[in-house]
């Protein structure tokens, strides 16, 4: 799209807006002269409907369905017109188990410090979908969302038919990114893989020019396949011809098949190594956790071949042992990312105790993240460093300043306070393969939670936005979380000979409200809802001065949203 093209959008787009926003504040006008049952939707909630109309169940994308009919996505690259546009666009493609999104933000604000206007797209979301698409660092605004929303949405609903139907919710969402991204005029578009690679709608990418594949594990097996060779094939699938390609250290059979998959398409794939902490000059990385260092390695891997690729670099920085310049360290220091080894106090709560109810949130879901997530939460609850950032983010969040003696103030909750642990996963997930791997990784660590609550998620997958009502109590299926919390039951039972820290009583002062928890058990609780769990943990602080709770919430990036949207309100 040209400039001049991009000026009439944009003034057209102006035009559309506000006509719908004189058209919400006439139905406004109606509704309270006649009266009515409600207020009507907002323009972005209608665009959010239409979006959710979408949502289909999703199927296994392989051979034997051509991807799920993989081939149209072309059809609707041209509906749009974006065949050209995306043909010009430097992009970044990653793909991975375990650390793609972290590996994307990293690799996004390094090339935004180093003077790119960039683009990023990511998935999924936690709070409101616009957490998807990233111009420069942010959420792309409403008005631009709305905009080329309902462009693209209202070409294929014209072009589309019953051999070529309306895209799916993930197809249309990456079509979408590649419209705002060609629009906005980026100079840079990180991708992010949505599932597995090789049938991915972020593959209609031809020419991308680096590929990353972050760790490897087993996830979304019912769709990838059992074996790591299986997976590490799907991931492989987004390497092009020529085209040069990173990854991570990997288990033998993973790593096997993609040296295999590199030399069938003539890609130079190269092992990047985890960064050395040395290299940020006494900084830390702006995503917390060990396995951090792995996800950056791959980012500086990325973004210099990138620069260099580009003809920005005459120097590759990701094999430079004692070398890294200065747009990098600030990059990779002031990377941020929602819901991964994130730490937030709880605002209800926070002022008048702060630091009695904090919330860790980490979006892990496979045993392999199960176990980074179980060593970020140890370390962290113990870190004067994580006590002074969450203090921080209190005085830029809220009125007041922090507590003068950081640390003492640190050493006298950190051995006060109570480890909660606040769980779901999906059902397609393996809870006897995850909870063991977090139990037993903060064990090791010393770490005990006194109680599990497990909860449905609140978010519904068939419907996006906050605005879209969850079912009431009575309508929750709990069968899930009752399966999860006999894991965990299960679980401490055979640990309760050999540690006694598992198995003391919950602590004085703290109470189970059987009207708000319909399964009470030893060392865990079911709740109808996310919203009555937190109450309860609310309560519990408030009725009791001595009571401090760190509340690790894990196990589904849905729930991790879920928390956040309830926490910041």
């Amino acid at each position: 799209m040209t400039e001049g093209n991009t000026d009439m959008f944009h003034l057209q787009s102006l035009i559309w807006l506000t006509f719908k926003r004189f058209q919400y504040m006439y139905q406004l006008f109606v509704v309270f002269v006649e009266g009515g049952n409600g207020l009507p939707a907002t323009p972005y909630e209608e665009a959010l409907d239409a979006l959710s109309s979408l949502i289909s169940q999703r199927r296994r994308a392989d051979k034997n369905n051509n991807g799920d009919r993989f081939e149209l996505l072309f059809d609707y690259l041209k509906m749009l017109e974006l065949e050209e546009p995306i043909s010009r666009m430097k992009i970044i493609h990653v793909a991975g188990t375990k650390g793609k999104g972290s590996t994307c933000a990293f690799t996004e604000s390094i090339l935004r410090r180093c003077g790119f206007r960039t683009g990023l797209f990511t998935s999924p979301h936690l709070i409101d979908v616009r957490e998807r698409f990233r111009l420069d660092g942010l959420d792309i605004c409403e008005e631009k969302f709305l905009a080329y929303f309902w462009w693209c949405y209202d070409r294929l609903k014209e072009r589309t038919n019953d051999d070529v139907p309306m895209p799916n919710y993930f197809r249309f969402l990456a079509l979408l990114a590649f419209k705002i991204f060609a629009a906005e005029q980026v100079e840079v578009a990180i991708l992010e893989v949505g599932l597995g690679g090789k049938f991915d709608a972020t593959n209609v990418v031809q020419a991308p020019i680096v590929c990353g594949i972050s760790s490897l594990g087993y996830d979304h097996m019912e769709i990838l396949g059992n074996t790591l060779g299986e997976i590490a094939g799907e991931k492989a699938g987004i390497f092009k011809q020529g085209v040069p390609a990173f990854t991570v250290p990997q288990p033998d059979e993973a790593m096997r098949v993609l040296e295999e998959k590199a030399s069938r398409l003539d890609v130079h794939l190269q092992i990047a190594a985890p960064m050395d902490v040395d290299l940020l000059k006494g900084l830390k990385l702006g995503l917390e956790g060990e396995h951090q260092y792995l996800n950056a390695g791959l980012a500086i891997a990325l973004s210099s071949t990138w620069l260099q690729r580009t003809g920005y670099l005459d120097i590759s920085y990701h094999d430079k042992i004692n070398l890294l310049p200065e747009q990098f360290i600030e990059g990779l220091t002031m990377t941020n990312l929602q819901g991964r080894a994130q730490i937030v106090p709880d605002r209800h709560i926070d002022m008048e105790r702060p630091g009695d109810l904090v919330f860790y949130l980490d979006g892990a879901h496979s045993p392999e993240s199960m176990e980074a997530c179980g060593r970020w939460f140890s370390l962290a609850i113990r870190d004067p460093d994580q006590q002074q950032r969450t203090l921080n983010y209190r005085s830029k969040d809220h009125s007041g300043s922090a507590p003068e003696s950081v640390e003492g103030l640190h050493k006298e909750r950190s051995s006060n306070s109570t480890q909660i642990l606040l769980f779901n996963c999906m059902s397609v997930r393996d809870p006897q393969l995850l909870l063991p791997c977090l139990m037993q990784t903060c064990a090791t660590h010393g770490v005990y939670f006194k109680k599990a609550l497990f909860v449905p998620n609140t978010s519904l997958y068939y419907k996006v936005g906050s605005h879209a009502s969850p079912p009431t109590d009575s309508q929750v299926d709990l069968s899930w979380q009752f399966t999860l919390q006999r894991v965990w039951e299960s679980l401490m039972q055979r640990d309760k000979g050999e540690e006694a820290h598992s198995t003391d009583a919950f602590g004085e002062g703290v109470t189970d409200d059987a009207e708000v928890s319909l399964r009470i058990c030893e060392h865990s609780s079911v709740f109808p809802s996310l919203q009555l769990a937190i109450k309860w943990l609310r309560d519990n602080v408030q009725q009791n001065q001595s009571a401090r709770f760190q509340v690790l919430v894990t196990g589904s990036l849905h729930l991790v949203g879920d928390v956040l949207r309830l926490v910041k309100k």
